[in-house]
């Protein structure tokens, strides 16, 4: 392993992807949202995505030259085409404007169309929180999920996030979360190690429950908390595919394949602007307050200690100074 400063991967990654064809301005972003992941453990949406990102670059999947077009259609609504570039960048194009719409009309809805995946959607939705509001996000990624009792994949690990600000200009609260009981990469990490996984994760392609990854791989995830998650994945679909205008799990392609055509994701984010309730804050602090009375409890987010070195397999890191040095 590799004891590697997060400020390093920062700019390592940042040269990867100026090296396979992003603009300075796009890898600098994409960059801080690797970095992000990886500050917070979170290896599946950082360096486990370079990679590809790089392949995709090269092939045109991703564009990393673009730049998005934002507009407002309706007062309360603001949406941004990332022209099949980078869902990050598109994303920040239109922040101050979906956030001047929420302090307007209490509630905005910003949607980001034509777009790569979003891999880590905390790292949205803390930027909303950190502008003083209150952000949902929602989106979609290719069928690995059949519904309870079914085998047939149908919807995607389909994450949602959920952000609260402090009222200091930080965030109170933040959970991002896949509605399986796992996200995808943990499986294909654990196969890559040739490790079994947790029954209760995957079955396999009959419908039966599995431990081998492989088999998962045929077969489909499962929804945490069964009927209840898939209930969650499908609101999930129906915002990021259907209110968002994304594409439908079942038609987007394997997400990290080096080619083949743009992901043309969408991805559904909703700002509300805690200020309609002047007690709102200390409401979230009283809150915070009674969840923390007992040792090791704490509010989703609070508190979290973000890493400024982490370890990374010596063969990623490896690579991943390859990249950089292309």
């Amino acid at each position: 392993m590799a004891e590697v400063d997060v400020s390093q991967i920062n700019e390592v990654t940042e040269r990867a992807l100026r090296a396979h064809g992003a603009s300075d301005a796009v890898a600098h972003t994409m960059a801080d949202a690797v970095s992000w992941a990886e500050a917070r453990g979170n290896r599946i949406c950082g360096l486990y995505y370079l990679e590809s990102y790089c392949q995709q670059l090269v092939t045109g999947r991703v564009r990393g030259d673009v730049a998005p077009a934002v507009g407002k259609p309706r007062k309360g609504v603001v949406e941004v085409d990332a022209a099949y570039g980078f869902a990050q960048p598109a994303f920040a194009a239109a922040l101050d404007m979906a956030t001047e719409a929420a302090s307007e009309t209490g509630i905005a809805c910003l949607f980001v169309r034509h777009a790569h995946t979003c891999t880590a959607l905390g790292w949205f939705t803390e930027a909303i929180a950190k502008a003083g509001m209150i952000g949902m996000g929602y989106t979609n990624a290719s069928p690995i999920v059949a519904p309870p009792g079914g085998k047939t994949r149908v919807i995607g690990t389909n994450p949602m996030s959920f952000s609260v600000p402090d009222g200091q200009g930080g965030v109170a609260m933040m959970f991002d979360q896949s509605t399986t009981s796992v996200a995808l990469g943990r499986i294909t990490m654990a196969k890559a190690a040739g490790e079994k996984i947790p029954e209760g994760w995957a079955v396999d392609a009959e419908g039966n429950p599995t431990t081998d990854p492989e088999a998962a791989l045929a077969g489909s995830l499962c929804s945490t908390g069964g009927y209840k998650g898939w209930g969650l994945g499908l609101m999930v679909e129906i915002m990021a595919a259907g209110l968002a205008g994304g594409t439908p799990s079942r038609e987007v392609k394997p997400l990290k394949a080096p080619e083949g055509a743009p992901h043309d994701l969408a991805h559904c984010f909703l700002l509300i602007d805690p200020g309609v309730r002047p007690e709102f804050h200390a409401m979230v602090a009283g809150l915070a307050e009674a969840v923390s009375q007992d040792d090791g409890a704490r509010m989703p987010g609070q508190g979290k200690v973000l890493l400024t070195k982490v370890n990374v397999p010596d063969a990623l890191w490896e690579a991943t100074c390859a990249l950089a040095d292309r």
